[in-house]
C-alpha cells in the first residue's frame, strides 16, 4: 500500500466497501433463509404435527382414522405419512437424509416418550433439503401410531423469485447512483489535486503566477489556498530579490564608479591644481566609507534575520542613552536650523540591549533630520504606555505615501526614488531597526499626513519592575 498513489488507494478503499457490501447483503439473505424462513416452516410443521396427532389420543389407529389423515395430505401443503409402527414408516419414505437412516436408536427412544422429533438434511433423491418431524399417536394403552410430517425446502432463489425483479431494479439504481457519486467524487477530489501537481511543477521550475482556482471549503479547498498563498509569497520573494539584486548592484555601482573615475583622474594628474586633487581624494574616501557601511550594514541585518546575534540584556538608563545620542546629531540639526522639542522622561529604566537600543535611537533620527525641511520642527519624545516603554520621533518633512510606508524597512527601499545622493543612506537602516525591535518583542508603526507630519512610533516591553508599578 505504501507504493500505491493516493488515487488508487481511495479506489481500492472504494472496491473494498462495495466488495463488503455485496458480502454482507449475502449473509443477510443467508440468514433471513436460514433464520425466518425455515423456522417458520419449523413452528408450522410442529404446530400442524401436534393439532394432528391431538385428535387421535384414544383408541386405536382404524382405517377411517388414517383415512382422514391422508385426507388431510391431500388438502395440506406438507406431505404426512401415517403408519402403526416405525418400521413401515420406511416403506412409505425410502430415502435416507444426510445419508442416514430416517429413524435411528436415539429417535426411538425420543418418541417412546412420547416427544417428537424434528428430522432436517438433504434427501438425494429428491435433491433437495427438507425439514419434517415425527409425532407419537398415543392411545389407552400407549403409542398406536406414528406421523410423518414432512415439506421438501424451497431454495434461495425460490424463496425470493418474487423479490428478484424488485432487487434487481433497486440494485441497478444503486449500483448506478453510487457509480455517479463516486465518479463526482473522484473528479471534485482529484482534479485539484492533479492541478496541484501540475502547477507544482511550474512552481519548480521558477513560474510562480498561476493559481488553482477552487471555491471549496474543504480540506482540499484548504490544501489550494495554503498553495496559492505560497504562490504569491513565492513570487513576491522573486521580485524582492529582482528587486535587491538591481538595488545592490545600483548601490554598489555608484561609489565603485566614483573611486574608479578619480582614481584615474588622480593616476593621470588630470587636474588643475592641488585643491582639485584633494577634493577628488576627499570623495573616494567618502564613497569607500560608504561601501564600508552598506557591508557593515548588510551582515548586519542577515546576523539579526537569522537569529546569529544574541540580545545582551541589560538595565539601561533609557533616557540618558537617547539624550546621548541626540547629542551626535548637534551639528546636523544646526545646519537644517531645525527646532529640536524634547518630550524626555528621565527616571524610565528598562532592560535591553543597549547597544542596539541606541540603534534604534540613531538611526531613526538620522532619517528624521535627512527628511526634514530645512528651519522644520523636529519632536523626539519617551514616556510610558501602560506597561511599555513608547519613542516617537516628528518632522514636518517630506510626505510618504501610504504604499511607501507600508514597505519601508524592505532591504534597500527608500521613498526617494531617483536616490538623490544629497540625502546618503543605504535603505537599510529601518531594516536594522524593525529587526532590532522584533528581537526586544516591541512594536513599530509608522504615519505621514500633512497634520501631524511624518510620525514613527515604537513601543518597547522591559521596563524594570518599579517603572511598571508606577503605570
Amino acid at each position: 500500500m505504501r507504493k500505491l498513489t493516493l488515487s488508487k488507494k481511495i479506489l481500492v478503499v472504494l472496491i473494498s466497501s462495495i466488495a463488503f457490501t455485496i458480502l454482507f447483503s449475502f449473509f443477510f439473505i443467508h440468514y433471513l433463509y436460514s433464520e425466518l424462513y425455515i423456522a417458520s416452516i419449523e413452528d408450522s410443521i410442529v404446530y400442524q404435527g401436534k393439532r394432528t396427532a391431538s385428535h387421535y389420543h384414544y383408541g386405536e389407529l382404524s382405517d377411517e382414522i388414517i383415512e382422514k389423515i391422508q385426507w388431510y395430505n391431500i388438502v395440506s401443503e406438507y406431505e404426512i405419512i401415517v403408519v402403526d409402527n416405525l418400521e413401515d414408516l420406511t416403506s412409505y419414505f425410502p430415502y435416507k437424509i444426510n445419508y442416514e437412516t430416517l429413524v435411528d436408536a436415539s429417535d426411538r427412544a425420543t418418541l417412546e416418550k412420547g416427544s417428537y422429533v424434528l428430522k432436517e438434511g438433504f434427501v438425494q433423491e429428491l435433491d433437495r433439503e427438507i425439514l419434517g418431524a415425527i409425532f407419537p399417536i398415543k392411545g389407552e394403552n400407549g403409542l398406536i401410531g406414528f406421523i410423518y410430517i414432512y415439506v421438501p425446502l424451497a431454495a434461495v432463489q425460490d424463496v425470493f423469485r418474487g423479490s428478484i425483479p424488485i432487487l434487481l431494479t433497486i440494485g441497478s439504481f444503486f449500483f448506478l447512483t453510487l457509480f455517479l457519486v463516486v465518479n463526482q467524487t473522484w473528479r471534485s477530489l482529484f482534479r485539484p489535486l492533479q492541478d496541484l501537481q501540475q502547477l507544482s511543477y511550474e512552481v519548480s521550475k521558477g513560474n510562480y503566477s498561476n493559481r488553482v482556482k477552487s471555491d471549496r471549503d474543504d480540506e482540499i479547498g484548504q490544501l489550494t489556498k495554503a498553495f496559492n498563498l505560497m504562490s504569491l509569497s513565492l513570487e513576491q520573494q522573486e521580485e524582492r530579490k529582482k528587486e535587491f539584486s538591481s538595488n545592490i548592484v545600483h548601490e554598489l555601482r555608484t561609489p565603485l564608479t566614483y573611486i574608479s573615475g578619480y582614481t584615474h583622474v588622480l593616476k593621470n594628474k588630470i587636474y588643475s591644481s592641488p585643491e582639485e586633487a584633494q577634493s577628488y581624494l576627499t570623495t573616494i574616501e567618502k564613497e569607500t566609507e560608504r561601501l564600508s557601511k552598506l557591508i557593515t550594514d548588510l551582515v548586519e541585518l542577515n546576523h539579526l534575520q537569522e537569529e546569529l546575534y544574541t540580545i545582551d540584556m541589560q538595565p539601561i538608563a533609557i533616557a540618558q542613552l537617547l539624550l546621548d545620542t541626540i547629542t551626535l546629531f548637534t551639528i546636523h540639526i544646526t545646519e537644517k536650523k531645525l527646532l529640536l522639542e524634547l518630550n524626555i522622561e528621565e527616571e524610565l529604566i528598562m532592560t535591553g540591549d543597549p547597544k542596539r537600543i541606541q540603534q534604534i535611537f540613531y538611526n531613526t533620527i538620522d532619517n528624521a533630520i535627512k527628511y526634514s525641511v530645512t528651519s522644520g520642527i523636529l519632536v523626539i519624545e519617551l514616556t510610558k504606555k501602560r506597561n511599555l516603554l513608547q519613542y516617537r520621533v516628528t518632522n514636518d518633512g517630506i510626505l510618504i505615501d501610504e504604499e511607501d510606508i507600508e514597505r519601508l524597512g524592505d532591504r534597500f527601499f527608500r521613498t526617494d526614488k531617483a536616490r538623490n545622493r544629497t540625502t546618503g543612506g543605504t535603505g537599510l537602516g529601518l531594516s536594522i531597526v524593525k529587526e532590532i525591535i522584533r528581537l526586544h518583542n516591541g512594536t513599530f508603526e509608522m504615519t505621514s499626513d500633512t497634520a501631524r507630519g511624518t510620525v514613527v512610533t515604537i513601543g518597547l516591553p522591559g521596563l524594570s519592575g518599579d517603572e511598571k508599578e508606577e503605570v
